[in-house]
């Protein structure tokens, strides 16, 4: 089993555990090549304005023609891009990617026209030239969405305008990028030991999940968290900026709300995030039964939001990645022969950036390239939750693969809405599969609470995010103030209403609100976290339990959706995998899960004497 390497230095780390980049481009002179063909291309697509009107045969040239742009984008993004984040030190790298920013934003104001001229031709003609053009038939969809969404759309002038307004409209987010990031001093702080700590987000979740003293983290949590306080008034006004923004935008765009903008693009109905949310806080009795049994098994005199990453067991059974590789691929096993065979192939090399190494991004992310294929970073180091996040990416990895097979480009990027199915599937079948294979209790609590944690993490946790900026977005639509006081009021108040009495509230995490990078750069994306797993809590039962010829279906059904990429709206696409979102039950499954898997917590942990700790 080969060992992690113990050099940060990228060239020195073996070539199958770093990213091969000539399948995008051989060197950096195909690249300029391709950025000059994208150059050129959009030149010759504005030639098209005006032709969309004479039949059929425009609109497919036109269409074929956005989609060749539209490759391009992926190539000579990811190429620059994927290098940057393996070492952001590289200012030629960086510029080179800032290069692609200004030529994306030439293109959204050169393709200002196309879906405005499109709308002028009248419903009924399109749906004649589509029945009798075959070659028309993978744009079906797009354009019959472009028509459902017509009433939202502006003219040519005010596409043009809206377009040109793009990248004013995210000064704010950058302003906020550089704020919290750039310019801010995380503070130094002593701990009981008498060593000192500088509080980077980075050291902050390392001393949250490693201390052992609550005191410790309690000083952390105030000092981090209170950074943020510090420069409060200016978060909120950026925040405001966000705000007003986004209900710019969904009047200029007549919508009656910021949410049914932010939904109309999927046609998500409002129902689903008005039903995650209601569900949500009325099952939040297993999330503080949590709280409470982590408290019990901790010993702490009071439990707070500080003290629920620290493990109350810990272990020193350690996760190379070539075992957890093979773990999360039989793991796997029950969606079938060809899709083993497919996850085999991604992970054989070239495609994983497996391990740290200086200059290198943190965290971890699946980064498509149509034509090509995925690409998966990760910063492994042989731990329990880093084999999870492989098998987290690796399904959304697994997702690119078989949407790319099955369809043409312009249906092959699939919604956010649907994105994180796959990989939190994964993660429960590597659970499972992991489970079978001990009957250490400590083990199994660990393994249990992996999974626990990610329910906390991915369903509560974002729901309570999604339904703050919901009611922050209503403050500005009902022209009540944005300050600093109304927001830390409003996030207090939710944290409330989610944790209840089973946490002690501490004053400075009313400030949380500004350093959730989500509120600022994707208004109401956290949601589609929450749905997702409730989707694949859905989708992974039905795959795992009752008669095999059931399972068998659902498994079937499952690769259809993972293999339809962005052929139909995504609530449809889901309905034909068996999951309605609108339904309570479907939402309630997720309670009723994490109730089940405490109540399993609570019998693994009886089982233990204290001294394992």
């Amino acid at each position: 089993m080969a060992a992690k390497p113990t050099t940060r230095v990228r060239a020195e780390i073996p070539a199958q555990y770093r990213w091969d980049f000539s399948p995008i481009y051989a060197d950096w002179e195909a690249w300029e090549a391709g950025m000059r063909e994208m150059d050129q291309r959009i030149d010759a697509f504005v030639k098209l304005q005006g032709t969309l009107k004479n039949g059929p045969e425009a609109v497919l040239a036109a269409y074929q023609a956005y989609d060749e742009i539209g490759k391009l984008q992926y190539r000579i993004y990811r190429y620059p891009q994927l290098q940057r984040d393996t070492d952001t030190r590289d200012q030629n790298v960086s510029g080179r990617f800032q290069r692609v920013g200004a030529m994306f934003a030439k293109f959204d104001a050169a393709s200002a026209w196309f879906t405005p001229e499109l709308l002028t031709v009248p419903e009924a003609t399109m749906h004649e030239w589509l029945d009798k053009t075959p070659a028309l038939a993978p744009y079906r969809f797009p354009i019959l969405e472009a028509f459902r969404r017509q009433a939202h759309v502006l003219d040519e002038k005010g596409e043009r305008l809206l377009a040109l307004a793009s990248r004013s409209n995210r000064a704010s987010n950058e302003t906020y990028s550089e704020l919290s990031t750039s310019d801010i001093k995380f503070p130094t702080i002593r701990l009981s030991d008498g060593k000192e700590v500088t509080l980077t987000p980075g050291n902050y979740s390392a001393l949250l999940s490693e201390s052992s003293v609550q005191a410790d983290r309690a000083a952390a949590a105030a000092a981090h968290v209170g950074t943020y306080g510090q420069t409060a008034h200016t978060y909120a006004a950026i925040y405001n900026g966000i705000l007003q923004r986004d209900w710019f935008l969904a009047r200029a765009r007549n919508f009656p709300t910021t949410l049914d903008a932010a939904l109309d693009e999927n046609a998500i109905p409002r129902q689903v995030v008005e039903t995650l949310i209601d569900v949500a806080r009325k099952g939040t009795s297993p999330l503080q039964r949590y709280a409470r049994l982590r408290q019990r098994l901790l010993g702490l005199p009071s439990y707070h939001l500080y003290d629920q990453f620290v493990p109350v067991f810990r272990s020193d059974k350690t996760w190379p990645y070539e075992e957890a590789r093979q773990q999360a691929i039989a793991s796997v096993a029950p969606l079938g022969k060809e899709y083993v065979q497919r996850y085999q192939k991604f992970v054989s090399g070239g495609r994983v950036d497996v391990y740290e190494n200086e200059g290198k991004r943190s965290g971890a992310y699946n980064a498509g390239v149509y034509g090509v294929g995925p690409y998966l970073l990760m910063n492994y180091n042989d731990t329990r939750d880093a084999m999870f996040t492989f098998a987290h990416e690796a399904g959304h990895a697994m997702h690119t693969v078989l949407s790319y097979e099955h369809q043409p480009f312009v249906t092959a990027d699939y919604t956010i809405f649907v994105a994180e199915v796959a990989s939190t599937t994964n993660e429960r079948f590597l659970l499972e599969h992991l489970l079978k294979q001990t009957t250490d209790p400590k083990e199994r609590f660990l393994l249990l609470q992996e999974a626990v944690d990610a329910i906390v993490g991915t369903f509560y946790t974002q729901v309570l995010f999604a339904d703050f900026e919901l009611r922050a977005h209503q403050l500005v639509e009902r022209d009540e103030p944005v300050t600093t006081e109304a927001l830390n009021q409003l996030y207090a108040q939710v944290l409330k209403e989610y944790w209840g009495d089973a946490i002690t509230a501490d004053d400075f995490y009313k400030y949380t609100w500004a350093r959730i990078p989500h509120f600022f750069n994707t208004p109401y994306y956290v949601y589609q976290y929450a749905t997702c797993f409730a989707s694949s809590a859905k989708l992974f039962k039905s795959m795992t339990q009752g008669p095999k010829a059931e399972r068998d279906a659902a498994v079937k059904r499952y690769l259809t959706l993972l293999s339809s990429g962005g052929n139909d709206q995504p609530m449809k696409q889901l309905q034909k995998a068996g999951v309605d979102l609108t339904q309570r039950q479907t939402v309630q499954a997720v309670v009723d899960q994490l109730d089940e898997l405490v109540t399993r917590m609570e019998a693994e942990a009886a089982k233990l004497q204290p001294a394992a700790k």
